[in-house]
């Protein structure tokens, strides 16, 4: 949404419907336009209490009972929302609110009979990722250990799975030196990390494994990973260009079917973003979109 000259909402969803095979859409605020236009399309949603919330909600039931009365029970179930993310990246002292806000979101759900049917999480980038390497060693990183911990034991408690913000680009270009571009792109022919009975031919499964170890370590061998951001950029900067962000888009739809070799449960991913967005920062910010602002398409994919 981060654009001044983006479709309407209701374009916006009527581009996803023509498209088959997108099922599944990520909103970063509850934006009441773009809930309307979802009504009764089955378009499966993930929702996100924006990060200036989280104080409030962390602080007071009531805050929370009403944000789930305004932008949940509103629109329920002619909206499919299917997750709460309770914070995207937190990052510093307001990491502390995430489990709190957590906990009240869910109350508020439990409240209105909604708490098997909408799942509450929060969105973590692998920056929590401490070790990553091998992925059977993965673990958090003191700093998020401090929070992860209580968070991932919470989301074995009520049955809610972790949400994860995976960038192979980022990894590769910050370390071309040790990861090659064909494991970042899903493209190597052969092994090329191998962890005890374990092969890796992509850098995108020994991250989500890293993850997964990580949890396991402090209680959550039963959390399962929804990949809430992953995508490549097309444009702006160092390896990013039309052919790797086809390439690394198209592979990971083909792959996160047969999940990671850790885990051979499909991955639920979402594609970051639906289009290049101009009020970005300039640069690979503004050249994330599978999609221009005119709807026409960055690269051919096939999300099926």
């Amino acid at each position: 949404m981060n654009g001044n000259n983006l479709p309407s909402k209701a374009d916006v969803v009527k581009l996803y419907q023509s498209n088959a095979g997108i099922t599944a859409m990520r909103i970063y605020d509850p934006d009441s336009a773009t809930l309307t236009a979802l009504k009764g399309t089955n378009i499966k949603l993930i929702m996100d209490v924006d990060n200036s919330n989280l104080g409030s909600l962390a602080s007071s039931s009531s805050a929370a009972a009403s944000w789930v009365k305004n932008n949940v029970q509103a629109y329920y179930p002619s909206v499919s929302i299917k997750y709460i993310a309770v914070g995207n990246e937190v990052t510093g002292s307001d990491t502390s609110k995430i489990l709190p806000a957590m906990k009240n979101i869910y109350s508020a759900l439990s409240s209105a009979g909604l708490q098997n049917s909408i799942k509450v999480s929060t969105a973590v980038s692998t920056a929590v990722i401490g070790t990553s390497y091998p992925p059977s060693k993965g673990a958090f990183s003191s700093d998020a250990s401090s929070y992860m911990t209580s968070i991932v034991q919470y989301l074995s408690q009520i049955g809610a799975p972790l949400l994860a913000n995976v960038y192979p680009y980022f990894s590769y270009v910050g370390n071309k030196g040790s990861i090659s571009l064909d494991y970042a792109l899903f493209t190597s022919s052969s092994t090329v990390v191998t962890d005890g009975s374990n092969m890796y031919q992509n850098l995108f499964d020994a991250i989500v494994d890293a993850l997964y170890s990580a949890m396991e370590k402090v209680g959550g061998s039963n959390v399962g990973i929804v990949i809430s951001e992953s995508g490549w950029p097309s444009a702006g900067g160092d390896s990013a260009t039309v052919s790797n962000a086809q390439k690394y888009n198209q592979n990971l739809i083909n792959h996160v079917g047969k999940g990671t070799p850790k885990k051979s449960t499909a991955l639920e991913t979402y594609i970051f973003a639906m289009f290049n967005e101009n009020q970005k920062t300039a640069g690979i910010e503004q050249n994330w979109g599978l999609f221009y602002p005119n709807k026409q398409p960055v690269y051919s994919i096939s999300f099926k």
